[in-house]
């Protein structure tokens, strides 16, 4: 008798608003692609998410998106009806879709995706990134099956039967870089260490102008890589020789982590959680809670703890600090990658693989 055929596991992603709500998605990707798994996101109608996931053969689907705020603006008028919307957009995709597990990594937009899925009874797994869980997975976490973190402080903010410690999806493409490559993309030489900076797309601009008033001083004993962001490169520093400016990196990201001795960072959960995978040295900015809500500095304090990295706040942010800073730091390079190498990190990939397949398993496949 001729076999049947099975159904092919199935999963919806969700995440966006930025790039640190997409990419550890981006990782899952190739793992459950080789299981077998049919693929498809939800994300909003043209977030960083839409942008970052069309780099990949997936079906998107977007649907509205509205801010949740616990501050007084008058968009908190109208946005309630954007996540109604999206609740609904979302819940009639799933219905066609029939995915057996949906994966969210938070955002707003993954409030209505997960909300909806819930009604239909399809689990849903979370991945929450701070040592504090945000609004939009607290919305979430009491229809969620299980939720990864990657913080041990993180476990006793949870409820204790959904909670697992897995840390974050790190891409394998970022452990495959080409120093060579980085430096002659760069016209760097191999005499002097390098220096990367990541400003960060939001909130960089204090950094930036540091790292730039620091380069007289830096230059004579360092390279400095310096990703900017958007339009907020120095046209005037072009030419200097030793230092080299990006917007923004893709597939060249993972060379010039591959070339840098030493990393400035801000202190976003998926960043920190990267370099300590590189274990490249590395010196934290985290956002000040003037302009957050104190994720970074608490992601950053737990770091610093542990012995992975050195941390400098924005207030107290000078040219000599930083100099000094990157010296020191430089100084005792090795300390500080002895540290990350016995730092008993997870495969995030494999673990969080391994509780989709668990929920795909219980839940079986849902009705053709």
């Amino acid at each position: 008798m001729p076999e049947t055929a099975e159904k092919a596991p199935s999963i919806v992603l969700t995440g966006g608003g930025s790039a640190g709500h997409v990419t550890p998605n981006i990782a899952l990707l190739g793992p459950l692609q080789a299981r077998g798994y049919d693929i498809s996101y939800i994300g909003s109608y043209d977030g960083i998410e839409k942008r970052l996931i069309s780099d990949f053969d997936i079906p998107y689907y977007g649907i509205s998106s509205g801010k949740l705020r616990r501050y007084f603006d008058p968009q908190n008028f109208t946005d309630p009806f954007k996540v109604i919307k999206g609740f609904v957009e979302a819940r009639k995709i799933l219905k066609e879709l029939k995915p057996d597990v949906v994966f969210s990594k938070g955002g707003y937009v993954a409030v209505p995706v997960v909300r909806a899925a819930a009604t239909l009874k399809i689990p849903c797994i979370l991945h929450e990134s701070d040592m504090t869980p945000g609004l939009a997975n607290r919305i979430c976490i009491p229809v969620a099956s299980r939720i990864c973190c990657n913080f041990p402080e993180t476990l006793t903010k949870l409820p204790a039967d959904k909670a697992i410690l897995t840390g974050t999806p790190i891409r394998e493409e970022l452990l495959k870089g080409s120093r060579e490559r980085a430096m002659e993309l760069c016209g760097f030489t191999s005499d002097k260490p390098v220096i990367l900076v990541i400003g960060g797309s939001l909130g960089a601009v204090s950094v930036n102008q540091v790292v730039r008033a620091s380069l007289p001083k830096l230059l004579p004993d360092f390279q400095v890589v310096h990703i900017t962001g958007k339009d907020k490169m120095d046209n005037l520093l072009l030419r200097t020789e030793g230092y080299k400016q990006f917007e923004y990196l893709k597939s060249d990201l993972k060379d010039m982590f591959a070339l840098a001795d030493l990393v400035i960072s801000r202190a976003g959960a998926n960043a920190i959680c990267e370099l300590l995978a590189l274990k490249k040295p590395n010196i934290l900015v985290p956002l000040p809670k003037t302009a957050s809500r104190g994720d970074q500095l608490l992601n950053a304090a737990s770091f610093e703890a542990q012995g992975f990295s050195a941390v400098v706040d924005e207030d107290n942010l000078t040219p000599v600090l930083l100099t000094e800073k990157i010296h020191e730091v430089f100084f005792n390079k090795n300390l500080y990658i002895e540290n990350m190498k016995n730092s008993g990190q997870m495969d995030a990939v494999k673990m969080i693989i391994n509780l989709i397949e668990k929920e795909f398993e219980r839940h079986g496949c849902p009705d053709s």
